[in-house]
């Protein structure tokens, strides 16, 4: 048998680091993380904004894998998942987020914080008080930020390199410590969503529960639990 691996990573990428190939259209990316297309686009490509005087520009938060591309890599969705934490309560401002990323990194030198296990310790904290100074938020709104920070940096996997290697995306909502049984992984089924437990394709299940397949009848041919099987329809659909 051939070789699969090449310098530690598989070959069909072509020794690439998968985590870091422009692998996801943004529209299937914002659907992935549940993100509305518009908020992921603003991040990742920036935007135009009325001052006076005239129009100015929000450059990205996020610095995508192909300059000359809009698809994200793995690590791109991972930092729109972090950043979704913010927005989900408290909404994001591109300005405001990118002084206090700036303010953490300056203080830490650490680069593409949003990526990084470090927003865990100090560096996160610092990162999180500049913030909720910026957008003049409360010592309780602040509280609930961190925890749902915490939240969502809960459904990332790190590899030992101390980079991501695996997502566990939300279902149902950003509850704590909710279920894990979709994940995202750049070395599984070409880094789209799967029932982990079995490697099977979420976007699979779904298109046989439209063509009319009951779930005991996919639970039985994939090996699956029906909560598992549900669980990746409502998944996809859920968008």
């Amino acid at each position: 048998m051939a070789n699969t691996v090449e310098s530690g990573r598989p070959i069909i990428y072509s020794g690439k680091d998968p985590q870091e190939l422009a692998a996801y259209p943004l529209a299937e990316a914002a659907r992935y993380v549940r993100i509305a297309p518009a908020t992921l686009r603003s991040w990742v490509i920036g935007r135009d904004y009325p001052k006076s005087g005239g129009v100015a520009r929000f450059k990205p938060l996020i610095r995508l894998a192909s300059p000359n591309r809009t698809e994200l890599s793995f690590a791109n969705l991972v930092e729109a998942h972090v950043l979704r934490a913010l927005r989900a309560e408290h909404g994001v401002s591109i300005k405001d987020v990118r002084a206090a990323l700036d303010f953490a990194e300056k203080a830490f030198g650490i680069k593409r914080l949003l990526l990084n296990q470090a927003l865990r310790t100090d560096a996160g904290y610092v990162f999180l008080d500049r913030y909720g100074e910026l957008i003049n938020l409360s010592k309780s709104g602040q509280l609930a930020m961190r925890k749902l920070l915490e939240a969502h940096l809960r459904r990332v996997e790190w590899g030992p390199t101390n980079v991501p290697s695996r997502l566990y995306p939300f279902i149902r909502g950003d509850y704590l410590d909710a279920p894990k049984p979709i994940a995202i992984d750049p070395l599984i089924a070409f880094g789209r969503p799967i029932v982990l437990r079995k490697g099977v394709s979420t976007s699979a299940i779904a298109d046989r529960i439209d063509a009319g397949e009951t779930v005991d009848d996919l639970a039985r041919d994939y090996d699956l639990e029906p909560s598992e099987v549900e669980e990746a329809v409502v998944y996809e659909r859920a968008a």
